[in-house]
C-alpha cells in the first residue's frame, strides 16, 4: 500500500466489485478473522413537521497482527423524511485509509457499500440458518437494500419465488416487475399474512416503528431476517417471533440497538440468553445454527462496521 494517491470509486465500480456469492464468502472471513470495530457515533438530528433524522459514524480498523492494514470510516444520514420527498432515506460515504501511515486511500460510494454488505450478511446468516430447500422469498419494502436481497439470497439457496409487500402498493408493484426481469417468479403480497405463513425465508428491510411481521403468521421452518430496526423505537417483528424462534444477531450492538431486541429486553419477555449468539459465534462454529427443518430461525442485524471495512477492503484490492 505504499501509493497513498486518493482514488475516487463511483457507485458503479464500487457495485461492479462486489458480486455477492463473492463477497458473501469474503465476509465470511472477516466475521471469522474480526477487527477494532469501536462502538458507532449516534447522533440524532431534530427535524421541523418530519420525523428526525440520524447522523452515523462507523469507523474500524485491521487487527494489529493482520498482514494488511486499513482503517475505514462510514458517514451515514438516515432521513426518513425523504420517503416524502421521493428521496432515498439513507445517504452515506465511505472513507479507506492505509492504517499504518493513516494515508487516504479511497473514498467510495457508501451507499453501495451499506446496501451489498447488508444484504451480503443476511444472506450469510441464512446460509446457515435457513433450510437447505427454502425456495420463497418474502421480502417486506421496496428500498435500495431490500431490491437486493433477492439476487443474494439466490447466490446460497434455490431461491425461485420472491413475494414483495410494501405499504406502497405501487412500489411493490415496480420492484416485483424489476425481479422478473432479472429471471425470478416475482409477485405483490397483497396480504402480509397469507405471503408470510407460505414463505420459506421472510426478511424485512424499512424504517417501521411497529411490527409488521406477526409470529402468529410463521410456519415451522421459516427463516426470519430483520434488517431495519437499527434504533431501540424502531420494530418489524411482534415479540411472538421473537418468543418462538431460535434468535441470533449479528453483532452484540443488537442488544442496545435494535427495537425488535431492546423492547422485549425492556420488558422482560426474555433475557439477553435468549440470543443465542453473533454470525461471528455463528461463522467460528461457537454456537449451534438450525438444528432441524421445522426450527424457526430469527436474524437480526443492526449493520457493522467490520462488514463495511471488509467490504470496502475488497473494493480497493479489485481496482488497484
Amino acid at each position: 500500500m505504499a501509493d497513498t494517491k486518493l482514488t475516487i470509486v463511483d457507485a458503479e465500480t464500487t457495485a461492479a466489485c462486489l458480486p455477492y456469492r463473492a463477497l458473501i464468502d469474503v465476509l465470511r472471513g472477516g466475521f471469522k478473522t474480526g477487527c477494532v470495530a469501536p462502538v458507532r457515533h449516534h447522533h440524532k438530528i431534530q427535524k421541523n413537521h418530519e420525523p428526525d433524522a440520524t447522523l452515523l459514524l462507523m469507523p474500524a480498523w485491521s487487527n494489529s497482527e493482520d498482514h494488511d492494514q486499513f482503517l475505514g470510516i462510514k458517514l451515514v444520514t438516515v432521513v426518513p423524511g425523504n420517503t416524502a420527498r421521493g428521496l432515498p432515506g439513507l445517504t452515506s460515504t465511505y472513507v479507506l485509509y492505509d492504517a499504518a501511515t493513516g494515508q487516504q486511500l479511497a473514498l467510495m460510494d457508501g451507499n453501495v457499500i451499506t446496501a451489498r454488505r447488508t444484504v451480503a450478511t443476511s444472506a450469510l446468516a441464512a446460509q446457515i440458518l435457513a433450510r437447505d430447500d427454502a425456495q420463497s422469498l418474502l421480502v417486506i419494502g421496496t428500498g435500495r437494500v431490500a431490491s437486493q436481497l433477492p439476487d443474494a439470497y439466490r447466490a446460497i439457496r434455490p431461491i425461485q419465488k420472491v413475494m414483495v409487500w410494501d405499504i406502497d402498493p405501487a412500489a411493490a408493484g415496480r420492484l416485483a416487475h424489476s425481479l422478473n426481469e432479472r429471471g425470478f417468479a416475482s409477485q405483490v403480497a397483497m396480504d402480509l399474512d397469507q405471503a408470510a405463513a407460505t414463505a420459506d425465508i421472510i426478511s424485512a428491510a424499512t424504517l417501521s416503528t411497529i411490527p409488521l411481521i406477526k409470529g402468529a403468521w410463521i410456519r415451522k421452518g421459516t427463516h426470519v431476517d430483520l434488517i431495519g430496526g437499527f434504533t431501540p423505537t424502531m420494530r418489524e417483528a411482534d415479540d411472538a417471533t421473537l418468543l418462538f424462534a431460535s434468535a441470533f444477531v449479528d453483532t452484540l450492538e443488537a442488544l442496545h440497538e435494535a427495537g425488535d431486541i431492546v423492547q422485549p429486553l425492556q420488558s422482560g419477555l426474555i433475557s439477553e440468553t435468549h440470543i443465542l449468539g453473533t454470525l461471528t459465534d455463528l461463522v467460528k462454529g461457537q454456537v449451534i445454527g438450525r438444528t432441524s427443518s421445522d426450527e424457526i430461525t430469527y436474524f437480526k442485524s443492526v449493520g457493522s462496521a467490520l462488514a463495511d471495512l471488509v467490504t470496502a477492503q475488497m473494493v480497493y484490492q479489485r481496482i488497484t
